[in-house]
């Protein structure tokens, strides 16, 4: 008789089904065990909103996270707890909110991108041009590579 499988096994399988990245793979499954061991390694379908609730306050309390780790977070236990337990906790999660930051990140401009792509030769050109144009990360170019 085979064993059912492991709930972080069944996570990474539903991610790959939806096609997620990889690096989100990775950061939802690490959250979702940062939320086992902060409740003792109880397991997630015994518990649900208080849990919850007072995992994500943690984060931004005694954590002091950002805005968006804690986000982030939050994105881990519902795609837990909705796709892949498919139990419905989260109709009033009041965690304290980790403060939002007060500057907006520097982002290139569009002739500063394409001065930059410009000044790029041969194949990693057309590297960063394929990326730029089809809205990609860098990291899917190494995976596709199979590089990293």
């Amino acid at each position: 008789m085979s064993k059912p499988p492991k709930l972080l096994d069944l996570v990474r399988q539903k991610i790959r089904m939806k096609h997620y990245s990889i690096r989100t793979e990775e950061a939802y499954v690490s959250w979702i065990k940062r939320y086992i061991y902060f409740h003792n390694t109880k397991h997630p379908k015994d518990m649900g909103g208080r849990e919850i609730e007072a995992f994500l306050t943690s984060l931004a309390v005694q954590g002091n996270v950002s805005a968006s780790t804690q986000n982030q977070a939050f994105s881990a236990l519902l795609f837990l707890y909705k796709q892949v337990l498919n139990i419905d906790v989260f109709e009033n999660i009041d965690a304290l909110r980790a403060k939002k930051p007060q500057r907006l990140p520097t982002v290139l401009t569009f002739d500063e991108t394409m001065e930059i792509i410009d000044s790029m030769r041969g194949r990693f050109q057309l590297i960063v041009q394929l990326l730029y144009g089809c809205g990609l990360r860098g990291i899917e170019c190494v995976r596709a590579e199979g590089i990293g």
